[in-house]
């Protein structure tokens, strides 16, 4: 028995069937507070993005025909970390109590007198279904349902799933793990009197990127299955609901469902790109190539500020100019408001947006996103004998302050950041491009399109990007991307990332898709 006061605690957490925004709060809580984390095949693996740094990950993960480890190991483990004083959080696909054994390690934990706490998950006999537009009941069709396991314990002398006596005495039959035990199991339906059209649906990997759903009958399933190559994780839904699933279809019809993208954006602003692939249904790859580092030195940044007030303009090439100008700021003891006495242009509306978020009234935004259409609206205003102060990437293109020069304006350039390629590129993502599995890749600047290449090198980078649509948020960036040997395909009228995900779906609406996508 552990002392009280001296050991750990566990946590049962259901991760939900693999969705990763289908975890509970609570579960997710103790998630990011666990100093150990023991996670199964079927956990997403984003999930674990959301660990404390210095969490100690232990993979037990099971397959029909792999098992990582053994459940008394995982028992081990479980209460091995949390005699030892640990916090643990025990990460199980779905639901930790439906057929997910976790009641077996409760008990264990019990034995050696440990503390745990289950917290359940949405389980895949619910979720997958709904995923795939089917609701498990509906008052018109079915008005129960039962949850049973196609896979049981093989230790078992005989089976306890009596399939005859189940086949009609609920309307609407979830069976887990059922795949591998198909046709005993469609016989003994049959048996019982399920008649031979009931629709029968089986969700591989539900509620995951890689979802698919075949629809048939159980008079005809077994063949069918057997056609499409049906295997594990699946769940088998036998009912009347199944034919609801055409009307209701709303996850796998999205219109980039089942592509997977590559974000090339820096690490903090790759997830609003990423959110909207996934809300039309793609798979973001986030691979950042550029970083942002401070510039060199912030010496003309300060004699710039210093004279804030001799100059007529100030201009903001991107959101991270705003944001590494009020970093810089803070970090002096001053805000945003040392920039009083000039009026605010910005190059497009994120940046506008961005600025006005820091508190300064933005007098100026193009309706060309671009240097040349700044520059342009900035001359509508008069240049001749204006200055202008340039907040941006000490890496840029000259066209604005050599155009606004020609126009009579003085110009004082001071870089607030550097843009440097990543130190390296995740190789898993890297092997996924040499295996043709990604759909598309996105570039939000030049310098990221001139990361990229410089990452993997010129002729590799092309090639790896043969039979990829590559999509540039511009004129300039796609510019570039011709510049480095690439064919960019998808290229928005607004340069913006709503315009660049909405341009992309424009796309594969009226393209083809390659074969596996």
């Amino acid at each position: 028995m552990a002392e009280r006061g001296t050991a750990g605690r566990v946590y049962l957490v259901g991760a939900g069937p693999g969705d990763p925004g289908l975890i509970t709060l609570k579960g997710y809580r103790c998630l990011a507070e666990a100093e150990v984390v023991v996670y199964d095949r079927l956990a997403s693996e984003e999930l674990l993005a959301a660990a404390r740094p210095d969490v100690e990950l232990i993979y037990c993960g099971k397959s029909a025909d792999r098992h990582e480890m053994k459940q008394e190991q995982i028992n081990a483990v479980l209460v091995d970390r949390a005699l030892a004083g640990k916090t643990v959080c025990r990460l199980k696909g779905g639901d930790p109590l439906v057929f997910g054994r976790g009641g077996e390690e409760a008990l264990a934990l019990r034995e050696h007198g440990l503390d745990f706490e289950i917290v359940p998950g949405v389980t895949s006999a619910i979720a997958a279904p709904a995923y795939a537009s089917i609701p498990v009941t509906h008052r018109a069709v079915a008005t129960s349902f039962a949850v049973i396991t196609g896979h049981e314990d093989p230790t078992k002398p005989e089976t306890q799933v009596e399939w005859q006596r189940l086949a009609t005495a609920v309307d609407t039959l979830v069976i887990l793990m059922g795949v591998g035990n198909l046709p005993g199991i469609v016989e003994g339906l049959l048996a019982g009197g399920r008649a031979p059209e009931t629709p029968v649906a089986i969700v591989n990997w539900g509620t995951h990127p890689e979802q698919s759903t075949l629809v048939s009958t159980l008079g005809s399933v077994i063949a069918d299955a057997e056609a499409a190559g049906a295997r594990p994780p699946s769940v088998i839904v036998v009912g009347e609901v199944v034919g609801l699933r055409e009307e209701l279809q709303w996850f796998d019809n999205r219109p980039l469902f089942g592509l997977k993208g590559l974000v090339t954006r820096v690490r903090h602003q790759a997830s609003e790109l990423s959110a909207l692939l996934r809300q039309a249904g793609a798979t973001p790859l986030e691979m950042p190539v550029i970083r942002l580092a401070e510039p060199e030195s912030w010496a003309p940044v300060d004699e710039a500020l210093a004279a804030a007030e001799t100059f007529d303009w100030v201009v903001f090439t991107s959101a991270n100019a705003v944001t590494r100008l009020q970093e810089h700021l803070a970090e002096m003891g001053s805000d945003i408001r040392a920039l009083k006495g000039p009026r605010v242009a910005a190059i497009g509306p994120a940046t506008a947006a961005a600025a006005e978020a820091a508190g300064l009234r933005v007098a100026l935004c193009p309706e060309e996103y671009v240097a040349e259409g700044l520059v342009a609206a900035l001359a509508d205003e008069g240049l001749a004998g204006k200055r202008l102060l340039l907040l941006r990437a000490a890496e840029a293109r000259e066209v604005l302050p050599d155009k606004a020069r020609e126009a009579g304006a003085e110009v004082v350039i001071a870089p607030v950041y550097q843009t440097l390629p990543t130190e390296a590129v995740d190789p898993q993502i890297v092997q996924m491009l040499e295996e043709n599995r990604v759909d598309f890749v996105t570039f939000a600047s030049s310098s990221s399109v001139r990361s990229f290449v410089a990452a993997l090198g010129c002729d590799r980078a092309v090639r790896l990007l043969e039979g990829v649509c590559v999509a540039c948020i511009g004129p300039v960036t796609a510019a570039t991307a011709r510049e480095m040997g690439m064919a960019p395909e998808v290229v928005p009228d607004e340069h913006t990332i709503e315009a660049l995900v909405t341009a992309l779906v424009t796309y594969y609406a009226n393209t083809p898709r390659r074969m596996g996508s």
